[in-house]
């Protein structure tokens, strides 16, 4: 990483109160007590409390080790362990305890896998649909390398709404995802919008792109019939990952929000807004 690109100092719009509550600590002792992750914790996720205060979370599969090393993200990169097959049981035990309403499901990338965790995610929704058919599903997913085989798998577990974020734009996609491309995850997003599945994608803004990048990046994530959009601002997890090159203002965001809302069903755009932030009040105008 380029040690040479000066760090702006975190604005104080950035900087939050710390939630607590009866809600915050039960879902922090279900998590303990079925050994889920959550990307909440292994992304490092500013919103986490704030989420889990109002009962909301983005449970992990798959483990907590990514075989790919994006320059953005704070999740561990090794060589992963082996599937636990009791992950669809932990997950609807979880839910059933949480009381919840919708649930995002997300797992880092398993290229090591021979269908790199398609049917785990397939098992999960399932399961959900089967125990607990109130619940709304939401899957996060990694590009699966773009594999319509794969992607197959998972689209035939009809999942409420089918996430996968283009991260970035077309210009920073190679030094900001390892393994993933611009045009891969528009190609992902193209095909379940196809299988006739409810799509949502996600931006970071703040690692160098300029303003017409962005506008393009949205054009093109409408033109495969994304319905939903979120749109944050970048926080880098460490020195040693993609440096911030600037932080957006609230109006900022604020133009981005209008602009994309002329394109999309539905918008979150804000400092704090992250792929699965408040996604249990998005979803109902995203199915």
């Amino acid at each position: 990483m380029n040690s040479m690109v000066l760090r702006p100092r975190l604005p104080g719009f950035l900087k939050g109160s710390v939630p607590s509550g009866e809600r915050l600590f039960r879902v922090r002792d279900v998590l303990q007590d079925t050994a889920l992750p959550t990307v909440c914790e292994q992304a490092l996720c500013p919103n986490r409390t704030d989420c889990w205060a109002r009962g909301t979370l983005a449970f992990q599969i798959l483990g907590s080790v990514c075989t790919r090393r994006c320059s953005f993200c704070a999740e561990t990169t090794g060589r992963p362990g082996a599937v636990n097959p009791a992950e669809p049981d932990l997950l609807v035990d979880a839910v059933r305890r949480l009381n919840l309403k919708h649930v995002v499901i997300t797992s880092p990338a398993r290229d090591d896998l021979d269908d790199q965790g398609a049917s785990a995610f397939a098992a999960c929704v399932r399961a959900l649909r089967d125990r607990l058919p109130h619940v709304t599903v939401e899957t996060l997913t990694p590009d699966f390398q773009g594999r319509p085989d794969l992607l197959a798998i998972v689209f035939n577990a009809r999942p409420d709404i089918f996430n996968h974020n283009i991260e970035t734009v077309r210009r920073l996609t190679p030094s900001v995802r390892a393994r993933a491309t611009y045009d891969r995850s528009l190609d992902v997003l193209r095909q379940a919008a196809e299988a006739g599945l409810a799509t949502k994608s996600g931006l970071m803004v703040g690692l160098g792109e300029d303003w017409d990048e962005l506008e393009t990046a949205l054009r093109d994530l409408a033109a495969v019939r994304v319905r939903a959009v979120t749109i944050g601002q970048y926080l880098a997890p460490s020195p040693d990952h993609h440096p911030v090159h600037r932080y957006y203002t609230p109006d900022e965001f604020s133009r981005l929000r209008d602009g994309a809302q002329r394109l999309f069903k539905t918008v979150q755009a804000g400092p704090l807004v992250r792929s699965s932030y408040h996604a249990d009040a998005l979803a109902p105008s995203v199915v």
